[in-house]
């Protein structure tokens, strides 16, 4: 089985292991796991989860707003345990789908 068309993923151990400001691909996007040609559109569109700075012509992501968009804590290394699809505690981007899709009605409510 040949592994051409696949991408990798970054690892919660890797997120942890990342500089203080990343490039934004390939970085962001296996953290994500979209591919190249969507994580600049959203990043054009500003609707990437973490804010994106331009640094001249590079696109550049903070690791503790990924860090913090993952859910896991950069002090302490420590992975936080969650089961699939349930939402990190003080973490509302885990309660949203997709950039540009609507909040199924079985998610967790946002304090406002």
């Amino acid at each position: 089985m040949s592994t051409a068309g696949r991408r990798k993923t970054l690892s919660a151990a890797e997120a942890l292991e990342l500089p203080v400001m990343f490039d934004v691909w390939p970085t962001l996007g296996a953290a994500l796991d979209i591919r190249r040609t969507t994580t600049y559109q959203l990043a054009r569109e500003d609707a990437l989860p973490i804010p994106v700075i331009r640094v001249g012509k590079q696109l550049r992501a903070r690791r503790s707003d990924l860090l913090s968009f993952l859910g896991l804590t950069e002090e302490s290394g420590v992975v936080p345990e969650v089961q699939s699809g349930t939402p990190v505690a003080g973490n509302d981007e885990a309660t949203r789908g997709p950039a540009g899709s609507p909040l199924s009605s079985e998610s967790a409510p946002t304090s406002k």
